[in-house]
């Protein structure tokens, strides 16, 4: 009641001597993951008044930490990335190897 929280919802901090005391242990999620279109009473920090707040909520604000699923794995990220190093540093190698050079006419040589 003393946080405006259900019963069911409510979780302490464990009493590991940094010394929460019984503030409720929220889920680590930014607020990226709010929903943008909703009247927010603090909308840059999308909290309503009574609202409890995460106790690390200077991490999870907006211009911070963004929590919210990737579309892509990270797996397919790491291989997206490491082929496209891969190709490039071919790229370059077949160009070290078989330089090409635009052709050049000397301004004399028009001339005549």
């Amino acid at each position: 009641k003393k946080y405006n929280m259900r019963v069911e919802d409510y979780e302490p901090y464990p009493d590991d001597g940094m010394g929460y005391g019984d503030y409720p242990k929220l889920p680590d999620r930014s607020q990226h993951e709010r929903d943008p279109w909703y009247e927010w009473d603090h909308s840059d920090l999308r909290l309503n008044w009574g609202e409890p707040r995460h106790w690390d909520l200077d991490m999870f604000i907006r211009n911070r930490v963004d929590t919210s699923p990737t579309p892509v794995s990270w797996n397919v990220m790491c291989k997206q990335f490491f082929s496209f190093v891969a190709f490039m540093v071919f790229m370059f190698w077949v160009g070290d190897t078989f330089p090409s050079y635009q052709p050049v006419v000397s301004i004399l040589r028009a001339l005549q």
